[in-house]
């Protein structure tokens, strides 16, 4: 019976081919662990993290405003809406109507002058609580879309140029919709009629979700106008005078590529006592 034989080169080739697969397993092997472990830091432990300190700034802001004064996130039927007298840029009550109980919301010398006490926030400054009961959301309100400073915190951040709640015009915010607390993830379930509420320290304001645009481009600026009105999507929006709310987020989930709008509008505000 003949004998193969096996040359010592051929072992050596074969010996290094193993060690090469086998260092190249265990690169592999590690990289995916470290992918792993930065998907969880991004979808667990942000949120975690985010969450926490957006609940501890709603109870900073709560004591701060005395524990009375505020309604919890319940269902406010204590609250009482304004009288229906129209203001300017109003005529008559029924275009109030139209456009959304903005005569409604502000018919009174002194609820005027309760949303114009409202100061300028300072950058970054936590200065409300968003409170959206259909999706057990109770976050801060601050000044500024920055990440680092506003939305990573797991906080909604109030577009700069734009009105500040109550006032006449376009309140608009932008939260996250995923990561970092993802407080707007689900703000497309919102359906007409359904309740957000604007807590401040000098009054609580309440909106009625009104319309939708399920997904516009990133760039689309009108929406956030003093009358909000797509520039890519004109057949949404608003063409009149109002109290809005303005709601937004990127779409689809996982990506920053659209953006997602939920519009409402003023229909009640009680002062603060």
């Amino acid at each position: 019976m003949r004998v193969p034989v096996v040359q010592h080169s051929s072992r050596r080739r074969l010996a290094r081919r193993r060690r090469v697969w086998w260092t190249g397993g265990e690169v592999l092997v590690t990289v995916g662990v470290v992918l792993l472990l930065l998907v969880v830091q991004q979808l667990w432990w942000t949120n975690r993290e985010a969450r926490r300190g957006a609940e501890r700034k709603v109870e900073a802001l709560e004591r701060e405003w005395g524990d009375g004064e505020t309604d919890g996130g319940g269902g406010g039927g204590s609250a009482t809406s304004a009288p229906s007298a129209p203001s300017a840029p109003y005529s008559s009550s029924s275009s109030s109507e139209r456009d959304g109980g903005a005569g409604a919301a502000a018919g009174s010398g002194a609820q005027r002058a309760t949303a114009a006490r409202q100061s300028r926030p300072d950058w970054s400054q936590a200065y409300a609580i968003l409170t959206i009961p259909r999706l057990g959301l109770r976050v801060p309100v601050a000044e500024g879309v920055s990440k680092q400073d506003v939305l990573n915190k797991g906080y909604v951040g109030h577009y700069r140029g734009t009105e500040q709640p109550g006032q006449a015009g376009n309140f608009a915010l932008a939260g996250h919709r995923n990561t970092h607390g993802e407080p707007f993830r689900y703000i497309n379930r919102l359906r007409a009629k359904d309740v957000v509420r604007v807590e401040t320290r000098t009054a609580t304001y309440t909106y009625a979700v009104d319309k939708t645009l399920p997904q516009t481009a990133a760039r689309d600026s009108g929406v956030i106008r003093p009358i909000p009105r797509s520039i890519v999507k004109p057949g949404y929006g608003y063409s009149r005078p109002g109290y809005y709310l303005t709601l937004t987020t990127c779409t689809p989930e996982y990506t920053s590529r659209y953006r997602l709008v939920v519009w409402g509008k003023l229909v009640s505000m009680r002062p603060r006592a």
